[in-house]
């Protein structure tokens, strides 16, 4: 195959030490003490037909592997290994405390410097982004230390834990100092997700619309803001079935006018979760950004690569079989645009491509 380097625009090393001892649920701790029971009811699931839970606590257990592991390093090579060993990984991480769920075992701090460690030891495949939660005290201050005194490459933020794009801190003290570094910005935009305890389904919609990012995108147009995972599978499914989604407003369909009407230059999407979901929602992508109008041209600049591993452990497909049934469907060209120069321009904006 031809030369090139992809660049996974979303992926996660986070782990439990990263995550609230109660998520999603107090009662999935004796799944975690034991990990042989999830296993042992998907049997007895199937063994009473019920096929459908079985295959939920196969995907479930899968993604516990994951989250078990000790060291985030171990999590980078798990998902290193579907891919060429010229690879990049933009790697996220999650500030998940005082969400309602109990006590999160590490820092912020903590994690931000062990995603510098390894940043540090493979600075040619690890490109990492700090997180904020604005809610959170100290986490605008030690978001801003990663950009600033760690050099981390570009900033990721998920409304739906119970915050606007908007926030006052944001707006006032984060987003500057991201435009000042022409950084980039990754953010949460599907309706699935992590949500605060407190947080009803209606309120996370509406702080991770894609309208919730108008506000901020006015402000700061020099901002390179990426809404991940393209509306999210709920709204491609609702497209695919010709439904309107819970909100009557179809995220997938709102990104791609967003986009393709050419007012907004600092907005990007990912495809990152949504097309493990290949067979249903391929054919939509892939006749998207081959349209041969202004708005699939438009597309074809703005759409990056992603896979959102280890969220993706609870699918099938690896990450290896995405990569090559997308190139297979959209062409060498269009793949190596959405996985090799997009992800570059997303990232670099005008400064010189730097590996470090």
């Amino acid at each position: 195959m031809p030369d090139i380097q992809i660049v996974n625009c979303h992926v996660h090393t986070f782990t439990g030490l990263h995550t609230p001892k109660d998520y999603p649920s107090r009662w999935l701790r004796l799944f975690r003490k034991v990990p042989g029971l999830i296993r042992f009811t998907a049997w007895l699931a199937r063994f009473f037909a019920r096929y459908e839970t079985a295959d939920m606590l196969d995907r479930l257990y899968r993604f516990q592997q994951e989250t078990d592991r000790p060291e985030q390093a171990e999590l980078l090579a798990s998902v290193a290994r579907y891919y060429p060993s010229n690879t990049r990984f933009v790697v996220l991480p999650m500030d998940l405390a005082g969400i309602g769920y109990g006590d999160v075992p590490a820092s912020l701090r903590e994690q931000h410097d062990e995603l510098n460690r390894l940043h540090i030891a493979r600075p040619e495949t690890v490109v990492p982004f700090a997180t904020v939660n604005p809610l959170n005290p100290g986490s605008v201050d030690e978001s801003l230390r990663a950009l600033n005194e760690l050099k981390f490459r570009g900033l990721k933020i998920y409304p739906r834990l119970g915050y606007a794009p908007d926030h006052p801190a944001l707006m006032e003290r984060v987003y500057p100092e991201v435009q000042a570094l022409d950084l980039p910005v990754m953010s949460h935009c599907s309706r699935g997700g992590v949500r605060g305890k407190n947080v009803s389904h209606y309120t996370g919609d509406r702080l991770t619309e894609p309208e919730a990012y108008l506000p901020v995108m006015k402000a700061f147009p020099g901002l390179r803001i990426c809404l991940a995972h393209f509306g999210g599978e709920m709204d491609w499914r609702a497209y695919a079935q010709g439904e309107p989604p819970r909100s009557g407003s179809n995220w997938q369909v709102k990104i791609r006018k967003m986009i393709g009407c050419g007012e907004w230059p600092g907005l990007w999407t990912d495809i990152s979760y949504t097309l493990f979901h290949f067979d249903d929602y391929i054919p939509y992508l892939r006749l998207f950004l081959l349209a041969d109008d202004e708005e699939g041209a438009r597309l074809r600049d703005r759409v990056l690569f992603g896979s959102d591993f280890y969220m993706t452990r609870r699918q099938e497909l690896s990450e290896r079989d995405i990569c090559f049934r997308l190139r297979n469907a959209l062409g060498e060209e269009v793949f190596r645009k959405i996985a090799e120069e997009n992800p570059v321009r997303w990232l670099e904006g005008d400064r010189p491509r730097d590996a470090t």
